[in-house]
């Protein structure tokens, strides 16, 4: 499992009734790689989670001087209370 160590700069869309939303946050990151998919990466962020990230339809991350983005296909409360977003670049 990779440690969350990175400090990284996301922002996340939310679908709402009035349409899509963007949030941006400052917060530490993980990135792993998906199993048996290795298109797809997966970004874990440490509890306290950001406002409704669990909900993110797209993302997109700075993290140690890369850009990461693309569509969220899956979401996962972890039991040490973070959260893995699998995320399909765009």
């Amino acid at each position: 499992m990779t440690s969350i160590s990175s400090p990284a700069q996301l922002e996340y869309g939310l679908d709402t009734l009035f349409g899509r939303i963007t949030k941006s946050v400052e917060c530490r990151v993980g990135l792993e790689a998906v199993q048996d998919d290795p298109y797809r990466f997966a970004l874990r962020v440490p509890a306290p989670l950001p406002e409704n990230l669990d909900q993110a339809k797209t993302v997109v991350v700075w993290v140690e001087g890369r850009r990461l983005q693309g569509t969220v296909r899956h979401a996962e409360r972890l039991d040490d209370e973070s959260l893995k977003l699998e995320v399909e670049p765009d």
